[in-house]
């Protein structure tokens, strides 16, 4: 039973990126590989084919063998963009390590993992220069080679990647063998990506070509995306949920992948680019759904989408899909196109879930860490259950370890996408790597179907005093669910009389929608109002000892990463400061 659910389409293994890179010249060579735009209110549209973007890797991989790279580390930092990509392929095919780096990253920490990467050239935007300019100066990194994407020509200090890309063709042109010739080892070190947070505590990630690949094939198990798809490129590219699904499995596909134009331009770009595909937060899904629904209370029609969203489900129990034409006006509004979203890296309300279901939209929750290449679980088109992020993708093994009298316990994979380890930390390798299996941190539970529910990270977890566990995600799917809610955490206060921990919420809220529902009150009121709805709509739905006792209100967003998931640690360090 549990393989038929988990294989739904045959797929073609790949074994690295050079096998991937044919692939694009064997099966997509005239097709529509990347559309993009310079600037946001630009109308010149850039197109770019699968055969233009074979000829640019294999192009920019000669000469950087050329310049005797082979085998050396090269960094890479800039926006998601198309020479991104090329460069990505360029120098992992060409049997050199790829560093992808945060774009986001402050200057002294970029900096900093420069040197930690031991990076022998570097590819980056032209927003980095300045940052380069110090390196080069001080002589202080491991770094020969600085080449921007964005200089026509090379100058003294820094080449230029366009110049690089035609040296490459005239050599290729000229005879040059050197690319073709590489024969790739795909269990070494391919990819080094280093963990979120500060430099000192980040870790680096060691992933071969192997481990991607092996996720490329599960998910094209799991889940149908054909090269008639065009994906929204709108998570950074660094990440390797952006990198493996929209940009590596979306390409081994044959989709167009279009380059957002920034999160104010996304509603914009679903509709321009004629979008069907989107990977991307909860956070953000949740957002786009309570605009929808905001859109249907004004226009007078909520009572009319819920029955006929009841309806939609009741006829699907007999095959009938009626959802994409019952919907289409509301369809058409935000994205006429929009077939497929997969979703991952936190817990999404089952009322947005349900909601795009209905709407006639296939969302896709997944489960997975850099550590995994990352996809370890997902929902496919087939199976699905509200809350739950599906089960274990193919070739990949699931357990709970130590479970509780609930079934919770820490989640453990095993599997063909599991990295190498950390590079050179062997201590916190064999903190998560154990007999075979990889620990990952994360709690969470099997239901009787065998899908898997995520309660949240280990050590977020909240310890009372009299041993009951609280898990602050499930309260703050709760929290988000009020209609003015932006997003929200929950955290434990140390008691200073008797040592216990106190619940508290911290809520941002959408100041618009504040107003809008509360009319005759001032901002100074806010605070009473959220209290109220915590006690009587979240305290009164939990067993006391999940109580929230203290609540704090803003309209400043919370601290995150650039993939949009809350710091966690770094939020709740701050409020315990100011308390």
């Amino acid at each position: 039973m549990e393989d038929k659910r988990r294989v739904l389409y045959k797929a073609e293994p790949i074994h690295d990126f050079r096998e991937l890179v044919q692939r694009y010249e064997n099966l997509y060579a005239d097709k529509l590989a990347f559309e993009y735009k310079l600037e946001p209110k630009s109308k010149d549209y850039i197109q770019i084919t699968y055969k233009q973007f074979v000829e640019d890797i294999k192009s920019l991989g000669t000469k950087l063998l050329q310049m005797g790279l082979r085998k050396k580390r090269v960094a890479i930092i800039a926006p998601n963009r198309y020479e991104w990509c090329v460069s990505y392929l360029a120098i992992t095919t060409a049997d050199m390590i790829v560093v992808p780096l945060d774009k986001s990253l402050p200057a002294n920490e970029l900096e900093n993992l420069i040197r930690r990467s031991e990076a022998d050239a570097v590819i980056f935007d032209k927003e980095y220069i300045s940052s380069f300019q110090k390196l080069q100066k001080e002589k202080s990194s491991h770094l020969s080679y600085f080449i921007c994407m964005d200089f026509p020509s090379s100058e003294s200090n820094f080449l230029s990647y366009s110049q690089l890309i035609e040296e490459g063709k005239q050599l290729l042109a000229n005879g040059d063998t050197s690319y073709h010739s590489i024969t790739i080892d795909n269990q070494k070190m391919a990819i080094m990506l280093f963990t979120s947070g500060t430099t000192a505590i980040s870790k680096a990630v060691s992933l071969s070509q192997a481990n991607i690949c092996a996720d490329i094939y599960a998910l094209a198990q799991m889940a149908k995306v054909t090269k008639d798809d065009t994906f929204l490129s709108f998570l950074p590219l660094h990440h390797t949920f952006e990198s493996s699904c929209t940009f590596l499995y979306g390409t081994y596909c044959g989709i167009t992948i279009a380059f957002c134009d920034g999160i104010r331009h996304v509603a914009t770009n679903l509709k321009e680019y004629h979008i069907t595909g989107f990977v991307c937060v909860p956070l953000m899904l949740e957002i786009m759904y309570k605009k929808i629904r905001k859109t249907i209370d004004e226009q007078g029609k909520t009572k009319l989408v819920n029955i006929m969203s009841k309806l939609v489900r009741f006829l699907l129990k007999f095959g009938i899909d009626i959802r994409r034409k019952v919907f289409k006006q509301i369809l058409n509004a935000f994205a006429p196109n929009l077939r497929m979203l997969i979703a991952g890296g936190a817990p999404m309300n089952k009322d947005a879930i349900q909601g795009f279901l209905d709407l006639g939209i296939n969302l896709l929750q997944g489960y997975g860490l850099t550590e995994t290449s990352p996809v370890l679980a997902g929902e496919n088109d087939k199976y699905k259950k509200l809350g739950s992020v599906g089960f274990a993708l193919p070739g990949i093994e699931l357990a709970i370890d130590q479970p509780n009298e609930e079934g919770i316990g820490e989640i453990k994979a095993k599997g063909p996408t599991i990295m190498l380890g950390y590079y050179e930390n062997e201590e916190a390798t064999n903190e998560v790597l154990k007999n075979g299996w990889f620990y990952t941190g994360d709690l969470g539970y099997f239901d009787k179907d065998g899908f898997l529910f995520i309660t949240g990270r280990k050590k977020d977890v909240i310890v009372l005093k009299n041993g009951k566990n609280i898990y602050p995600e499930e309260l703050e799917i709760l929290i988000n669910q009020l209609p003015y809610v932006s997003e929200s955490i929950v955290y434990g206060k140390p008691d200073p009389k008797d040592g216990d921990l106190t619940l508290c919420t911290k809520i941002v809220y959408h100041a618009d929608v504040m107003k809008e529902m509360f009319t005759d009150k001032e901002v100074k009121d806010y605070h009473d109002i959220i209290w109220q709805d915590i006690r009587n709509k979240i305290n009164k739905s939990m067993p006391a000892y999940k109580y929230i006792r203290e609540l704090t209100v803003t309209e400043e967003p919370l601290i995150k990463t650039t993939t949009q998931k809350i710091k966690r640690h770094e939020e709740i360090k701050k409020l315990l400061e100011n308390s």
